[in-house]
């Protein structure tokens, strides 16, 4: 396992797993790359001042997709399964 849990220049990891979410062709979205906000995976603006901007993104197809729970991905905002072999970095944030 990679031992990069409190470095400051990596997202939260909310979850090391993907969040099956329902989303509607044509529709904005705005996925959490910090890993702070409260309504995951979507920002909450919990990113203010943490130097992480949302990934905005209009959905090409409706249908239920996997989105980035560890917030790690090499293709955000979709899950690419990298959350095996990190850390969970959760130190000095608050997830309420």
């Amino acid at each position: 396992m990679n031992d990069n849990a409190s470095r400051r220049d990596l997202p939260a990891s909310p979850q090391q797993a993907p969040y099956a979410v329902r989303v509607e062709a044509g529709r904005q979205y705005a996925w959490c790359s910090c890993g702070l906000s409260a309504t995951q995976p979507w920002c909450d603006g919990s990113h203010r001042d943490t130097g992480f901007e949302p990934i905005i993104f209009v959905a090409e197809l409706s249908g239920v997709f996997y989105m980035c729970g560890c917030k790690r991905s090499d293709n955000k905002p979709y899950c690419f399964g990298n959350c095996t072999g990190y850390a969970r970095r959760s130190d000095s944030y608050s997830f309420s």
